[in-house]
């Protein structure tokens, strides 16, 4: 009798485990629809192998599909007219209290200028052109250049020239000046308010911002991967730790088979604690910049019926996608689903 008690003590632990976590008895909310953000808008993608920290993505774009330029008010027009929920878009604090939305720390890649994009007054920043350095051939031609001057925008104009739409803000410094900056803005503009989604980026302007707007949703890396870790811990009994509540949950699509309840358990866990699920593209060591869900492989990683954010590069693939892997014939289809050339 001993014997067969501790035989069957470890069978019982597994199924209890395995019933705590599995998602055979869960479901999504049936009125829940997958949604797109849109990573720098509708942009030229660029080629990821060796990709090192300090290298000019715009020097190795791909051959372009489309005209559009990253972090440009036509960028965004685009990316929400074939079905993004949200656009993520980058942001600099300049002297003159300007946010220029502007990815690079500095303007050489990019830009017809040299310097520190956040040591640049906005009125600079104005006449630059920000398709001045893209190349798909080594530098034989530019099709860009000529076409971007003066398209770098201020924070405001893109509130102001989207006013039905939101935004990611990404932040691009660790100066807490930067978030405290952006909540006074918000404070001004209840219009802007409304209209962000949430912020991320450095630590310190995204704490600041936080904890001056209250219930303004935001993470920075070292927040994501406390939240990740602290859930493999203790997620195995249901647990939801402090980093994951009232937050964004950003998960790389490879990994994700590891988080305890994945997916349908998993999804339930985190919108009970107030926080959103972005699904990443997938991830491995040394990765620079942020993987998105963009090529078919990728999409294939995504659950079906998935009703969380997911992040893409390629917003302009993602109808194409969505209809391929049956998220179009559900009774909550994507926005990305729909007609968009009615609009």
């Amino acid at each position: 009798m001993r014997w067969t008690l501790l035989a069957i003590g470890p069978v019982a632990a597994v199924a209890a485990l395995w019933v705590g976590n599995t998602s055979l008895f869960s479901d999504y909310p049936a009125d829940s629809a997958l949604r797109l953000i849109a990573h720098r808008g509708q942009h030229q993608v660029f080629d990821r192998e060796n990709l090192r920290s300090d290298t000019c993505t715009a020097s190795r774009i791909l051959p372009p599909t489309h005209p559009f330029l990253e972090n440009t008010i036509p960028s965004m027009q685009a990316a929400f007219a074939v079905g993004a929920d949200i656009v993520e878009l980058d942001v600099h604090l300049t002297p003159d209290k300007q946010f220029a939305v502007f990815h690079d720390w500095t303007l050489e890649c990019r830009t017809n200028a040299t310097g520190v994009t956040e040591e640049t007054h906005m009125g600079l920043l104005k006449t630059l052109d920000v398709g001045y350095g893209y190349t798909a051939d080594g530098g034989q031609t530019f099709p860009f250049r000529g076409h971007g001057t003066g398209m770098m925008p201020t924070l405001p104009e893109v509130f102001e020239a989207l006013p039905e739409e939101r935004f990611l803000v990404n932040f691009k410094s660790r100066r807490a000046e930067e978030g405290e900056a952006l909540a006074k803005l918000l404070r001004g503009h209840p219009s802007f308010r409304e209209r962000t989604f949430a912020v991320y980026g450095g630590h310190e302007p995204t704490a600041a911002a936080k904890a001056d707007i209250k219930g303004l949703p935001g993470f920075s890396a070292s927040d994501t991967k406390t939240c990740l870790l602290d859930y493999l811990k203790l997620g195995w009994i249901g647990h939801v730790p402090q980093a994951c509540r009232n937050t964004l949950v950003m998960v790389p699509a490879n990994y994700a088979f590891l988080l305890w309840g994945w997916p349908e358990r998993f999804y339930q866990r985190m919108r009970s604690a107030r926080s959103d699920v972005i699904l990443m593209g997938p991830y491995e060591a040394g990765d620079v910049g942020t993987s998105g869900i963009d090529q078919p492989a990728d999409w294939d990683l995504v659950p079906q019926g998935f009703p969380g954010f997911v992040w893409t590069n390629r917003i302009e693939l993602a109808s194409e996608q969505l209809t391929r892997r049956g998220f179009c014939e559900l009774p909550s289809p994507p926005r990305a689903c729909a007609d968009v050339t009615s609009r």
